[in-house]
């Protein structure tokens, strides 16, 4: 493996069920109404819009802990609704490695005035088995749609 990429989606904006699909323990499963109806019920709070001010902020902090867990960053894009990372590999579990991110951009939008839930629990990662496979996903998060 060379690498990963990880992307998880803000509150509330991508619920199970969704009509563009969802995964599921690394599985794309399709719509399914009644589900997303249950889930849009279910929410404690107002879905999360991230601003394009917050995006910066995101993106530093997540490239200041990738320094500090020593990670390299090959791609990464802060969108509205979710976050799309390309990295290297490194000694800690992947779990802990997103937890961390999650938990860095999470800090930074409280310092900067941001209240309330940010994130949807866990996350998706996608291995990269080779090189192949890590320019496929680098240019997919370096050509995303904001």
């Amino acid at each position: 493996m060379v690498g990963y990429m990880l992307t998880w989606t803000t509150y509330g904006t991508w619920l199970q069920g969704d009509k563009r699909g969802y995964v599921k323990d690394g599985q794309i499963l399709g719509e399914n109404q009644a589900l997303h109806e249950a889930n849009k019920n279910a929410q404690k709070s107002k879905a999360v819009r991230l601003s394009e001010e917050s995006w910066h902020i995101i993106k530093d902090a997540i490239l200041k802990e990738a320094k500090e867990i020593g990670q390299r960053i090959h791609a990464i894009s802060i969108c509205s609704n979710h976050v799309h990372i390309v990295a290297g590999c490194v000694e800690e579990a992947v779990g802990k490695v997103a937890g961390r991110y999650k938990k860095a951009a999470t800090d930074a939008l409280r310092e900067n005035g941001f209240g309330g839930k940010v994130w949807t629990k866990g996350f998706d990662k996608r291995f990269c088995l080779d090189e192949k496979e890590l320019k496929q996903r680098i240019n997919y998060v370096q050509n995303h749609n904001k």
